[in-house]
């Protein structure tokens, strides 16, 4: 998988937890992506246990619940793990 793929992801969810997303068609300009591929991304996302939501008055889409996406790779030393 290309790494814009898993930025386009980072993006969409600092976007959601800050709940400046826009309405669809300006988040999907915004990432230079169809709207068909953002509804992709939402639709997996919400399938890897994200409580998102859309506030139809805010125009944003936002999180449920407290949380975010973490991608990356955390090291393990012994028995520990390490987190750069």
């Amino acid at each position: 998988m290309p790494k814009r793929y898993f930025d386009r992801l980072q993006t969409i969810d600092y976007l959601i937890r800050i709940k400046g997303t826009g309405k669809p068609a300006q988040l999907a300009k915004r990432l230079r992506i169809s709207e068909r591929t953002l509804y992709e991304f939402l639709k997996m996302m919400r399938e890897l246990g994200a409580p998102i939501e859309y506030d139809r008055y805010k125009e944003s889409y936002y999180y449920s619940e407290k949380g975010g996406f973490s991608i990356q790779f955390n090291k393990t030393v012994g028995a520990v793990s390490v987190t750069p």
